[in-house]
Order: structure tokens, then sequence, then C-alpha cells
């Protein structure tokens, strides 16, 4: 393995904790938790009141925390580490309108998203005016990949030991009565998805929320991430997914294999 493909592990000398524990504080923030204190956070984040404290106020100090009396909250500045991955990458106003002109033929919801450990991450969106989940799905979106399609589709592109890792360490829980939480059934899926070129899932996140994904390659090759259509399946029946999506999605991933060096 080449030297910058290696990742080093807590412990290794050249491993910076201060930096990691400041990134973990800003990922303590979520939709769910967008206000702490100091004691929330030290709770999350599994450090003591003192060392969390040290971490906030440099933050605050450097303009990516707000502090209003007892309680935290992320400031508008964080949004440039998100920024700084999209402008970095030429893709992103050529994805953009990859994923409009989807949602225009459709008038569904599409996305791109990229895997993170074992979540996707949404890079680049396209709403429609439907409601699809409980949650507001968004850039910065985080959800597991093994109820997803954009997740099983990018597990399918994971070397066969990567595969087996992932599959190893995975929890698996239901979310709605349809998830998969046999990890020999999800292994199929995944494998499947990888001999066919696209996943479906059918209500295993979230009810009523149906999605099929399609990798997304530029021209060299390289996986940029999975682009998906998300639909209400009280709306749309899966053979529409397969007979009128798949074809958009695939000929959408061929826009950007073309336009994307």
């Amino acid at each position: 393995m080449h030297e910058q493909d290696q990742t080093i592990a807590p412990g290794d000398r050249d491993f910076v904790t201060a930096l990691a524990s400041g990134l973990e504080v800003i990922l303590a923030f979520d939709e769910s938790h967008p206000r702490m204190t100091l004691s929330e956070v030290a709770a999350r984040t599994n450090m003591n009141r003192a060392k969390a404290r040290r971490f906030l106020l440099t933050l605050h100090s450097l303009g990516y925390v707000r502090k209003q009396h007892r309680h935290f909250e992320l400031a508008p500045k964080v949004l440039q580490l998100g920024y700084a991955f999209l402008s970095a990458n030429n893709y992103r106003s050529v994805i953009q309108q990859v994923l409009e002109d989807i949602t225009a033929e459709s008038g569904e919801s599409s996305s791109l998203g990229v895997l993170d450990g074992d979540d996707v991450i949404y890079v680049a969106r396209s709403s429609s005016r439907q409601r699809l989940m409980a949650i507001t799905l968004s850039v910065g979106t985080r959800l597991p990949g093994a109820y997803t399609s954009m997740g099983r589709v990018l597990l399918a592109q994971l070397p066969d030991a990567q595969l087996s890792d992932y599959l190893e360490r995975v929890s698996l829980a239901p979310q709605t009565d349809k998830t998969i939480t046999d990890k020999a059934e999800l292994k199929r899926c995944i494998l499947k998805a990888r001999q066919q070129g696209y996943a479906i899932v059918d209500q295993e996140l979230d009810s009523g929320l149906r999605s099929i994904a399609v990798p997304a390659f530029d021209a060299n090759g390289k996986l940029l991430g999975a682009i998906n259509i998300s639909t209400n399946a009280a709306r749309v029946d899966l053979a529409t997914l397969t007979g009128r999506y798949l074809p958009l999605l695939q000929e959408s991933a061929r826009h950007i294999r073309r336009h994307v060096s």
C-alpha cells in the first residue's frame, strides 16, 4: 500500500488528537441537537467538561461556534467546511444540473450521495415539492447506508474484503416492518446491486419511502458517488421505478461520465 493510501490510527505519532476531538465536537451538533449546554456536549462526545469547554471556546474564538448564555450552537462559518469539499470538486455544477433535470423530468427528488464510514452523506440534491420523510433531507444529511438505495449501490462498489468488514461490524435494527435485519440477506441485496448496476430500497428506512439509485463515475472511471430518485410508494409503483426512472438515472450517469473528468 502506498503511503498516501495509509490510514493512521489514534495513538500513532502522526495522529493529532486535538484536531480529531475538535471535529468530534462540531459533529456532535445535528438536527436533534442544534443547541447544547457544555454538559450536553461533553456527554455526546464522551469528554470531560473541562476538555469539552476548551474545544468549544476555541471553536467559538475561531467563529465556528456561537455562545448564547449557557448554550452553544454552530455558526454559519461551519458551512465553509462543506463548501470547501464541493468547490474542490469540479463536478459540482454538472451534478447539480443533472439532478435538477432529473427532478424536472420525473417530478421527484434526486440526490448525489457519497459513502462516509457506514453512512451515506448527501452532497448535492434537487428537491421536489413532495415531502417524503419526517426529517428534512438536504446537503449534509447523513443516513445509514444499509437502508438506502444509494448506500447499497455504494457498498456494492467496495472490494470484497472491505464489504466483509462492513457486514461484520454493522449493526442492523428495524426501521420499519420491511427493514432487512439479517446480514446474509443484506449481503445478497448488495451483491445483486453490484451485478445489475442499480439498487431499489422499498420502505426499509421510512414507511412510504421508495428509492432507486445507480453509481456515478467520472470520465476516468473514478467513483463520484451514487445518484437516486426517491418517491412515495403510494404514488409510484415498482414497475415505474424500473421502467421509467431507472433509464433516466442511467442516462444521467452516462451524461456525468461524459462531462466530468
